[in-house]
């Protein structure tokens, strides 16, 4: 039972969470990308003036960024439940 509260209790947080997360990471990822490349703007995949390794570590170095984003907003969110409800969401 006890389990069950926590996990319906961080459902609705986790949604509201990934969505921040998912902002917050492209925002860092823009600003790091800008810095280490020297270019305003990360290359897409369909860009064709950009050579492949160009286009695959921006690619890398997104996913590593996001990564990292959404298991600290995560586990975040799982850590403000506990304190809520006393349950840590499985």
């Amino acid at each position: 039972m006890s389990s069950r509260i926590g996990k319906a209790a961080y459902k609705p947080v986790g949604v509201l969470l990934g969505l921040a997360a998912g902002t917050v990471a492209g925002v860092i990822f823009r600003q790091v990308w800008k810095i280490t490349a020297g270019d305003g703007d990360a290359p897409s995949a369909t860009d064709e003036d950009r050579r492949w390794g160009e286009i695959l570590a921006a690619a890398a170095l997104q996913g590593a960024i996001f990564a990292v984003v959404r298991a600290a907003v995560d586990r975040g969110g799982a850590v403000g439940v506990r304190r809520l409800t006393g349950h840590w969401p499985d």
